[in-house]
């Protein structure tokens, strides 16, 4: 059976119009995980499952383009609950370190917070889910998901590290972010642009590449084109509601 990547949203810092930041949909086997639950997911996710039918929800970091749905879906589990309908209780797995934060994933019975750091290998449902540490302003984990020899690998918010060659290799997917046009690499902290994004495809010899984290400005294509540059297998930007297939 295939593992199923539904982008969910695609945009870094806040969403455009109708749209979302960037996350993603992991279905396997009926089990759904959703990556990081920013400003526009809730409302883009109920486009592809009811709301009751998510597992497991996995956050990268603690930024408001990561979590601001966060609280909107724990009403959502207590609606249900006062319906008759409840839902099992929810885990959201999320870094441990930022304490003030991860308390706040624990909420009515309905959510329940699951800390994780970079040291540790965990399974959530089919996936086995492991972490590196990021360069972020706050701390934040790239995520890899395996299930038996396959692969995808989440960069989350980065700027280019070594560390992340080995981290994604041989991966049959790398969901990248590229928010930064090529005049802004090295200005702007804590992101990478396409070239990076291609060439940490290329080194790690990854299969197919997807690039999200998008800037609101500007034309997207030329990150997508820069991206192209460096690396020479499939590449294109994530598209909200296609399923990629592994």
């Amino acid at each position: 059976m295939n593992l199923q990547i539904i982008p969910i949203g695609i945009w870094g810092g806040y969403p455009k119009a109708g749209g979302a930041t960037s996350s993603f949909l992991l279905e396997y086997e009926g089990f759904h995980c959703l990556i990081d639950c920013g400003s526009g997911v809730l409302a883009s996710l109920q486009n592809y499952l009811p709301l009751e039918k998510l597992d497991a929800i996995l956050l990268t970091h603690y930024h408001a383009d990561h979590i601001a749905d966060i609280g909107s879906l724990q009403y959502s589990r207590l609606i249900q609950y006062h319906l008759g309908e409840p839902a099992p209780v929810l885990p959201i797995y999320a870094p441990i370190l930022d304490t003030e934060n991860f308390i706040k994933l624990s909420y009515k019975e309905r959510t329940v917070g699951v800390g994780v750091s970079e040291e540790d290998i965990v399974q959530i449902g089919p996936f086995t889910v492991s972490f590196c540490p990021t360069i972020h302003p706050v701390y934040c984990l790239a995520i890899k998901i395996e299930i038996g020899e396959r692969s995808v690998v989440f960069t989350a918010d980065t700027e280019w590290q070594p560390k992340l060659i080995p981290f994604a290799q041989d991966a049959d997917l790398l969901v990248s972010e590229a928010n930064l046009y090529e005049k802004h690499i090295g200005i702007a902290p804590g992101h990478m642009g396409g070239s990076e994004a291609g060439k940490l495809a290329k080194l790690a010899g990854v299969k197919r590449l997807l690039l999200t984290h998008l800037p609101l400005h500007g034309e997207v294509d030329e990150i997508l084109q820069a991206a192209v540059r460096q690396y020479k297998g499939a590449t294109e930007i994530a598209q909200v509601g296609k399923v990629y297939k592994i």
